[in-house]
């Protein structure tokens, strides 16, 4: 009987201990409780530069479950990168704002920075933990003053259903990439690879390029030095991405002219997929946020549905990279009225769940540790961690970006060659 009580107990104990160890890899902690007077009546505002956000306003309802009489609201303003220093001076300043990483060191953006508030407090109660830390960027003061609430990634919404029509597996090498062109030009599919092209902005040269030159500036401190002081001679990182674009261009895997006939890089690019001739539509994680709202609105797709995920371009031998960057950030204004329910309303949303959920309506990337995908975005939660590169971490400056998108613009389009491009970097506005 002893030895049957310790066996029965040894087991009690494994079992609570996995499921200890699930909890914490889950992260999924206690529910949710109110620190503050659930019968505070307050308003609190949000100000960012989507032109609406139902995601975020179904966390309001969400909060307001525990607190009722908190009005929370959300607003876009017109021309809110520029005016959002204004705004935070304003009498009607707003609690919570988007922020992005870029504004930190640009003299622009200071009396920005001066309002947000240090979202590393302990005393403040978020679950930083629940983040991929490399989305977090601490200032050189070891203060944190944005979280992210969406992830950003780059790559190609792939037609499941045309791969399986004509034989093919989606390509997971550079290799495989041009043997799958070759076949779907083969079996008359005008432009297997398609995008937006019509200037540099999100455009798909930049998609295919930009991993890239993460690739090679990840692994080289002076390389990375070097392209963020714009020194000319740091233009060989760029030099493998931009032969690697030009191959598919010159192949007739991307058939410009076709790209061209796409008016821009969300909606048209979207619809443009949904016609189902096109295997892969190279564009951002951001462009693939509308794919869910935009299914009933493409005829093609209404009649003629498919199954559709997103995967990296694979245009080395190892594969794609997944380049793991925030896509919207939060910070909380430190002088706004009602600042306590404000940091409670931010504890609430800076959570596993509450993260999850948004990116979930949203059909964006979560931020969480977990990479808890929507099924669209599964390809890239089997990326290895050495093929995961955050232009954060690696020290990508937003000048650096710049020229990188610039260079592969105007290489792409043919006014300028290869070896123009490396050599003139730095000179690109």
């Amino acid at each position: 009987m002893k030895k049957m009580l310790c066996i029965i107990l040894a087991a009690m104990l494994a079992v609570a201990s996995m499921a200890c160890i699930t909890q914490a890899q889950e992260g999924s902690g206690s529910a949710f409780e109110p620190m503050l007077d659930t019968e505070t009546s307050c308003q609190i505002t949000v100000v960012g530069s989507y032109s609406n956000f139902e995601a975020l306003e179904a966390e309001f309802d969400s909060f307001n479950e525990f607190y009722p009489d908190v009005e929370l609201s959300y607003v876009k303003p017109d021309d809110y990168n520029n005016l959002l220093g204004t705004i935070l001076e304003s009498s009607d300043a707003p609690n919570i704002f988007f922020s992005n990483t870029w504004m930190i060191g640009n003299e622009q953006y200071q009396a920005v920075i001066d309002h947000m508030e240090d979202l590393s407090d302990p005393e403040l109660g978020l679950d930083l933990e629940c983040i991929r830390p490399s989305l977090l960027n601490y200032s050189d003061g070891g203060q944190l003053l944005m979280v992210p609430v969406f992830a950003r990634n780059y790559g190609m919404l792939v037609n499941n259903d045309l791969f399986e029509k004509e034989g093919l597996e989606v390509p997971a090498t550079w290799e495989e990439l041009l043997a799958v062109c070759e076949a779907f030009r083969s079996k008359g599919y005008v432009s297997p690879m398609m995008g937006y092209s019509a200037d540099s902005s999100g455009c798909l040269m930049n998609i295919l390029v930009y991993p890239e030159v993460l690739a090679a500036l990840a692994g080289d401190p002076e390389l990375l030095q070097a392209a963020n002081e714009m020194d000319p001679s740091a233009g060989e990182c760029m030099r493998h991405g931009l032969e690697a674009m030009m191959q598919l261009i010159e192949n007739g895997d991307i058939n410009l002219e076709k790209c061209d006939e796409i008016a821009d890089n969300y909606s048209e690019v979207i619809l443009r997929f949904f016609e189902g001739d096109v295997p892969m539509m190279i564009c951002a994680g951001d462009t693939v946020s509308g794919t869910g709202k935009r299914e009933s609105q493409s005829e093609a797709f209404t009649n003629a549905p498919f199954t559709y995920s997103f995967y990296p371009v694979p245009l080395s031998e190892a594969g794609g990279y997944f380049v793991d960057s925030p896509s919207i950030e939060f910070s909380v204004n430190k002088t706004c009225e009602n600042l306590d329910m404000t940091n409670e309303f931010m504890r609430f949303l800076i959570s596993r769940e509450e993260l999850n959920n948004m990116a979930s309506m949203k059909r964006l990337v979560t931020p969480t540790t977990d990479l808890s995908f929507d099924a669209v975005y599964e390809p890239f939660g089997q990326i290895p961690a050495e093929r995961v590169l955050s232009p954060e971490v690696i020290g990508i400056t937003d000048p650096l970006a710049i020229q990188v998108r610039n260079a592969s613009y105007l290489v792409g389009t043919g006014a300028i060659s290869i070896d123009e491009a490396v050599s003139q970097y730095g000179s690109f506005e």
